[in-house]
């Protein structure tokens, strides 16, 4: 009897000595800010011959060039970077199918410009359509493809419009699927907004298929195809992407290329002949090539880290990919810096935020991401504490 009075005595005693310390543990919180740097932009310094130009990395989308970049412009052409895009989007959910047959209607076989001569009535599947705007630049399979995904043209570039809002496209309406602008009013978008565009267009792998074929042939090969952008066959590492012009808008070009693990979007816009444009676009691209490099990191786990007021001792974080743009110099001397939490309190919900991991180049942070808690880890209860209170007393 004696000693049981003992037992309830000590762990009357324990509770008193471990209330502060309860209190402490359910009380606190932890919040810590995470900073975030850009590379800036170059502006206008390489005076390209012609109206408007930008350079983008595809992956981060940032910009390492710019001149005069966000002034509306007719695009000629290279509109149909956004007729690509939403006929991807549509492959990929299933509306349509690459290997589905359209039946050329009376408009789209009436168009003129750049051609692939389709006629009324004609058979023909989705992807040699598709073969024919990219490599051909054809406005009349251009048409075909609008009126298959959307029923009519007008459907289609509403879509257009919808899309290029939702891509943050201030400068950008379009009028029609083809970037003929003999009849149009406002058919307009800046180089900047190509980039976006762009960007987005080459998510799709298959595009980049097509892009980079130099020569093709549709209707069971009775009718060639020749690539319309001239870099692909003649700039290294070339995977795209699309030409245009006309008298109102000029030479136009979006040029995709890549190297060492660094993919580039180059768009000029107004050039006054097709060897002036592509000698911008070259000088652009080799330019970004030469000086800058693309930093990735992949995602990761980070080191244990204890935990104060819960059953569980330990717990450790995920943080994710990290990639950017940095001056070429700059790559191999990239550190890592990973900063934990020292102790972190429970309850922890998961994703909830335990650490950073910093890039550092010399006395410059490049950027970062955050480290977060893989699992919720629930805070020991009340009850729980008395339990393992007893079970401790129980071995006095």
């Amino acid at each position: 009897m004696k000693k049981m009075f003992y037992k309830i005595t000590a762990i009357i005693i324990a509770v008193i000595l471990l209330l502060p310390i309860c209190l402490e543990v359910f009380g606190e919180e932890n919040d810590s800010p995470m900073q975030n740097n850009t590379l800036g932009v170059e502006e206008g310094a390489l005076n390209l011959n012609c109206k408007s130009a930008i350079l983008m990395e595809a992956t981060t989308g940032t910009v390492l060039y710019a001149q005069n970049a966000e002034e509306a412009l007719p695009p000629a052409s290279v509109t149909k970077v956004m007729t690509l895009l939403l006929v991807m989007e549509a492959i990929d959910a299933g509306t349509i199918r690459i290997d589905d047959t359209v039946s050329v209607s009376a408009k789209a076989a009436s168009m003129g410009g750049s051609q692939v001569f389709l006629e009324e009535g004609e058979q023909m599947s989705v992807e040699d359509l598709l073969k024919s705007v990219v490599i051909a630049s054809a406005n009349d399979a251009a048409v075909a493809l609008a009126e298959y995904v959307s029923g009519s043209v007008d459907a289609f570039v509403a879509k257009m419009n919808a899309k290029a809002a939702e891509l943050g496209m201030l400068a950008t309406h379009f009028e029609n699927v083809t970037g003929l602008d003999d009849t149009a009013e406002n058919h307009l978008t800046s180089a900047k907004d190509i980039a976006l565009m762009s960007t987005e267009l080459i998510k799709h792998p298959l595009i980049l298929q097509y892009s980079s074929i130099w020569m093709d042939t549709i209707r069971d090969g009775a009718f060639g195809l020749t690539n319309t952008n001239r870099l692909v066959r003649f700039y290294k590492g070339c995977t795209g992407l699309k030409t245009g012009s006309t008298s109102k808008a000029g030479f136009c070009v979006s040029a995709t290329a890549e190297r060492d693990g660094m993919s580039l979007v180059c768009v000029i816009m107004g050039a006054e002949s097709r060897d002036i444009r592509n000698a911008a676009a070259t000088t652009l691209l080799d330019w970004g090539f030469a000086n800058f490099a693309l930093f990735s990191e992949d995602a990761g786990t980070s080191d244990p880290i204890s935990v104060k007021g819960s059953s569980v001792k330990e717990i450790t974080g995920k943080y994710p990919a990290f990639s950017c743009v940095v001056r070429g110099e700059e790559l191999s001397k990239i550190e890592k810096r990973v900063t934990l939490i020292e102790e972190v309190v429970a309850p922890i919900s998961a994703g909830e935020k335990i650490g950073t991991v910093s890039y550092i180049y010399g006395d410059k942070e490049i950027g970062s991401v955050e480290v977060c808690s893989e699992t919720d880890i629930k805070r020991i209860s009340f009850f729980e504490i008395l339990t393992y209170i007893f079970a401790k007393s129980l071995l006095i």
